[in-house]
């Protein structure tokens, strides 16, 4: 049977200037999961509204699987400016949807068979998301060919020390990025030393089973008990960058269900948000060659 590979947390629409792309870290990681060979499976919460129904009809077109409880909010948007560089910045709309996913026995049963789960600090930011989405993580096995991903992906004022100090403990892989390891080295009192030292840190104190930075233009690193891989960013035409962390989230992860090493799958990862990179919106269609890569 394919594995299952859930992201749970928000489920959106990103305005961009050339109109409304379906958005939502957990549901594009969920997508190129299932990209991949997956049983990919996004879970949040929609709107009784035309955007709900929207987001429904796209994940079925993109044969995407989902659980998306109806409440009284409505569906989650986001409005994104994208600068001269393909940077986005967002200005993410509060009291919607996906702040109260409710925890339903559907999602109980899921996570009894996920083999992984990709979450952030965004979707907990509304206290019953927030409970939803601890009683998932909790819910999975800690098994060694599973992994709990915490995308951290901080947004705006959009978490807590708390937020954080909770994820970290029931996560087993930090994902982060190099301007948010700055802030979370300020809010935990980090020795001042270098980034790849705080990452070490970080890894020993919550006992994971890695910690992947992500440096921009800079590269990237994966760091795992005695090892440690680099990788060069590659040099692509930026469409824009909405969407392309997730795809490396999915790809690394998704690799190493296929039992490639780290330097493998941290490669892979790479290549494939290099490509999304250079794409509009957040889920392209992957090329077969792509998918070949990971799945060989």
């Amino acid at each position: 049977m394919k594995s299952v590979v859930v992201g749970i947390g928000e489920a959106l629409w990103d305005m961009l200037p050339e109109g409304k792309k379906i958005g939502g870290a957990p549901a594009n990681f969920a997508y190129h999961s299932s990209q991949f060979g997956f049983d990919g499976c996004a879970i949040s919460a929609i709107g009784k509204d035309a955007l709900g129904t929207e987001i429904i009809e796209t994940f079925d077109s993109k044969n995407l699987h989902y659980l998306l409880p109806q409440v009284s909010h409505p569906t989650g948007t986001v409005q994104v400016i994208i600068d001269s560089e393909g940077i986005p910045t967002y200005d993410i709309e509060q009291n919607v949807a996906w702040d109260y996913m409710p925890f339903t026995q559907e999602m109980r049963q899921l996570a009894l068979c996920a083999r992984a789960v990709c979450f952030g600090s965004l979707a907990q930011r509304g206290i019953e998301s927030r409970h939803t989405i601890m009683q998932f993580v909790k819910s999975i096995a800690d098994g060694d060919g599973q992994f709990k991903i915490f995308d951290i992906n901080l947004r705006q004022e959009f978490y807590t020390k708390q937020i954080i100090e909770d994820s970290l403990k029931y996560c087993n892989v930090l994902k982060i990025n190099d301007e948010e390891l700055i802030l979370i080295s300020e809010m935990f009192g980090l020795p001042d030393i270098d980034m790849e030292d705080k990452c070490w840190i970080l890894l020993a104190k919550y006992n994971l089973k890695m910690v992947i930075l992500t440096c921009g233009v800079n590269g990237s690193y994966v760091f795992a008990p005695g090892e440690m891989s680099f990788q060069e960013t590659p040099q692509v035409i930026v469409a824009d960058t909405v969407g392309a962390g997730d795809s490396f989230t999915a790809t690394f992860c998704a690799s190493l269900l296929y039992d490639k090493s780290i330097k493998d799958a941290h490669k892979l990862a790479v290549e494939v948000s290099a490509y999304v990179c250079s794409q509009h919106g957040a889920m392209p269609i992957l090329p077969a060659s792509l998918i070949k890569k990971v799945k060989s």
